[in-house]
């Protein structure tokens, strides 16, 4: 079984066919879906979708391109929210200084508030970092040094540094489609590196679908595409990969019920 550790499912690219979507993924061989929130405020759309799908979960958080509308979201705030049996994550919130639609004061703010969330609840953090390798391994130094939380660099696309320094601080890094892609070469590498044990895959969709699928709708079942390629950079079969990115997802995202399986 394969998880997609990250898609967007509340997102209106999905409305109309939600329930194809779902079972489209499951028949790939995709067992497990997480939607991760962008808004806190919209929580009630999540919820909504998780309800009816007994396979998916999801997280609580606000994205850094709206953390200057919901500063007044206190770390009290996320936890109160993580109470229904879904919602089995924090984020995704960090650092993107790519485009920059929040102040960059702000996302450091709210990025805080959310490690505190994840700190209390040993839930994981689910972080967007984008062009801000220094300032993101010196927030999660700083922070560490305060308390050890979960994490995962999530649609990881910085430096090995910014690997490096996150599975030292005991993080995990997920790969989405972008590892698929022509240029990604140096990207493949550090995914090689890495401790088997540290490394997730995921869709991110709808966006950045994987080849051969590049240029449409990114969808969970697309998930299969990405593991075959990180099974192929670090030399082992996608059954491996498979393997072992599910138990690394059951590890971190411990709050997650593990299958029952016929042997169990």
């Amino acid at each position: 079984m394969l998880v997609d550790s990250h898609c967007h499912l509340d997102f209106p690219d999905f409305a109309a066919e939600l329930p194809a979507v779902v079972a489209r993924a499951g028949e790939a061989g995709v067992g497990l879906l997480v939607t991760i929130s962008t808004r806190v405020r919209k929580q009630d759309d999540l919820l909504a979708i998780v309800g009816k799908f007994p396979n998916v979960f999801s997280s609580i958080g606000t994205h850094p391109h709206h953390a200057h509308e919901e500063l007044d979201v206190t770390t009290e705030d996320l936890i109160a929210r993580t109470k229904n049996p879904k919602v089995v994550a924090i984020g995704e919130a960090g650092l993107d200084y790519h485009y920059d639609s929040s102040p960059r004061e702000a996302q450091a703010q709210g990025f805080r508030t959310h490690i505190a969330a994840a700190r209390k609840t040993g839930l994981p953090l689910v972080i967007h970092s984008r062009e801000a390798d220094d300032d993101m391994a010196a927030i999660l130094e700083e922070e560490t040094v305060r308390g050890v939380f979960p994490f995962v660099l999530h649609c990881f696309t910085g430096s090995s540094d910014l690997a490096r320094r996150g599975v030292a601080l005991g993080g995990y890094v997920s790969f989405s489609g972008i590892l698929t892609f022509k240029n990604s070469q140096a990207l493949r590498d550090i995914a090689a590196s890495l401790p088997a044990e540290r490394i997730l895959v995921e869709t991110d969709a709808p966006y950045l679908a994987p080849v051969p699928y590049r240029g449409k709708r990114n969808e969970p079942s697309y998930v299969v595409e990405t593991a075959k390629a990180l099974a192929a950079a670090r030399g082992v079969s996608p059954q491996q990969i498979a393997t072992q990115t599910t138990a690394n997802f059951f590890r971190l995202f411990s709050k997650v019920p593990q299958p029952v399986t016929a042997n169990a």
